[in-house]
């Protein structure tokens, strides 16, 4: 069952995160080893999770195992910054910087993280938890962006009706999509 995530389920959606995306170009860019990935990953999953939990647009599965983390139009920056150390902070900067270029200056709603726990995958569980967040786009008459790293995905993003919109060569060859 599809629930919005709360802060108690901080924990698991984290530990979910992690191990889903371990062999991630994007963080593995940014937390190259393996030690840093760890505490970098858990420290960035948790610092997205927490600025957007009080948003109602998370949305988990089966007690954290799959989940989508949105962002809604207007949202406000963080109040606390992410704190990484050098050089990890400077490469998430530069992705940062270079990936939300691509992005439109009008609203729409912001797939930023989407992942599976690796012992739960195909299962369904995470185009499931993705379709709450596009329900909530297309009611507000919105469309939805993501990007990601990882050519495999883009093909699983397109089959759920995602289309490329624009591709980025450095620091990282990444692909933004729209719905």
């Amino acid at each position: 069952m599809i629930s919005v995530a709360t802060p108690a389920d901080r924990t698991p959606i984290v530990r979910t995160l992690v191990a889903a995306f371990s062999s991630d170009p994007v963080l593995r860019h940014i937390f190259p080893d393996q030690e840093e990935y760890e505490h970098g990953a858990a420290a960035f999953f948790g610092h997205v999770f927490d600025k957007r939990v009080g948003m109602g647009a998370i949305w988990t599965v089966e007690g954290g195992v799959s989940v989508a983390i949105w962002e809604p139009p207007g949202t406000p920056p963080a109040s606390s910054p992410l704190e990484l150390p050098e050089p990890a902070a400077s490469r998430l900067r530069a992705y940062d910087e270079v990936v939300h270029a691509a992005f439109p200056e009008s609203s729409y709603w912001y797939l930023g993280v989407l992942g599976t726990h690796p012992d739960h995958t195909g299962q369904g569980l995470g185009r499931a938890v993705m379709q709450a967040g596009l329900q909530r786009a297309a009611e507000a008459g919105l469309p939805a962006y993501l990007e990601t790293a990882t050519r495999r995905n883009v093909a699983l993003y397109e089959r759920s009706g995602w289309k490329v919109v624009a591709e980025i060569d450095e620091p990282v060859p990444t692909w933004v999509m729209q719905q």
